[in-house]
C-alpha cells in the first residue's frame, strides 16, 4: 500500500502536474491533500480540476477556509488582513463548483492502514476550537519544527502518524509513541523543488519517504504576472 501526502498547493497547478506524473510513476493507490490548495498561486480552479478529477481525499487549510468565509459572507480573519485583498480575487475568480467542493470538506481524514492509524490535519486545532469558525482563529500558531514541539502540538492525538502541513517545510520525526510528517509545501518554495511523501507499507514493513521533484518555476512566475495576481509582489518576497 502507498498513501501519497500533498500539502500547500497554493494554486500552483505547474508543481502539483509535475507531482502527479511522479506518482503515476510510483504507483501510489491513494492521495491526500491536507489543505491550502487554493490562493497564492494564479491556479486555484485548475489545481481543484484536477485533484477532484483524480479522486484526491481533501481537507480544508487557513487559506481555503479564508476564501470560504468571504463567499459565505462571514467576514474574513483579523490576522489574515495583510491578505484580504487576495482571497477576495480568489473568491470572485473561483469556479461554484469548485467551491461547492471545498464547502463540504472536513478538517480532518483518520484511516487505519495495515494496523496503522494514520491522521491528517492542516496544522493543529486546540479540541475547544475543532468547530471554530476561520474567523475565530482556530488554527495554532506556528512553532519551530523540533521533535519536542511536535510532542506539544499533538500529544493528545491518539494515532500512529500524524501527518500535517501548514508550516511550509518538512518536518519527518519520530518517538516511542508516533510519527510526526509534513511533506513541505507542494506549492510554494524558495527552490524549484515541488515537494510532497509517500507512505508505503510492505514486505519490510511501514516507511515514510519524503520527495521533492524539480518543476518549471519560471513559467510559474510568469503566469503570476500575467494574471496580475494581487499581491504578488508581497508573495515573492515571502514565499518564493
Amino acid at each position: 500500500m502507498k498513501l501519497a501526502i500533498l500539502t500547500d498547493i497554493h494554486g500552483n497547478v505547474r508543481a502539483l502536474d509535475t507531482v502527479l506524473a511522479e506518482l503515476d510513476r510510483h504507483r501510489v493507490d491513494e492521495i491526500w491533500s491536507l489543505g491550502d490548495m487554493i490562493a497564492m498561486g494564479p491556479d486555484s480552479n485548475e489545481v481543484m480540476a484536477r485533484l477532484l478529477d483524480r479522486g484526491v481525499r481533501m481537507i480544508t487549510g487557513n487559506h481555503d477556509e479564508a476564501v470560504l468565509s468571504l463567499l459565505a459572507g462571514k467576514g474574513h480573519p483579523e490576522s489574515y488582513a495583510h491578505t484580504r485583498p487576495h482571497h477576495e480575487w480568489v473568491a470572485r475568480t473561483l469556479k461554484p463548483d469548485y467551491a461547492e467542493a471545498l464547502f463540504k470538506l472536513p478538517r480532518t481524514i483518520e484511516q487505519v492502514v495495515e494496523g496503522t492509524r494514520v491522521y491528517g490535519i492542516h496544522y493543529h486545532i486546540p479540541i475547544e476550537k475543532r468547530d471554530a469558525l476561520i474567523t475565530e482563529e482556530p488554527f495554532h500558531d506556528i512553532v519551530e519544527a523540533t521533535l519536542s514541539n511536535m510532542q506539544s502540538l499533538y500529544a493528545s492525538y491518539e494515532v500512529d502518524v500524524i501527518c500535517f502541513g501548514h508550516h511550509h517545510p518538512e518536518h519527518m520525526f519520530k518517538d516511542n509513541k508516533k510519527h510526526y510528517f509534513n511533506p513541505g509545501a507542494l506549492g510554494v518554495a524558495r527552490d524549484d523543488l515541488a515537494r510532497y511523501g509517500i507512505l508505503e507499507w510492505g514486505e519490510t514493513g511501514f516507511a515514510i519517504r519524503p520527495q521533492a521533484v524539480p518543476y518549471d518555476k519560471r513559467s510559474f512566475l510568469e503566469e503570476m504576472e500575467r494574471r496580475n495576481v494581487p499581491q504578488r509582489d508581497i508573495m515573492f518576497k515571502l514565499f518564493y
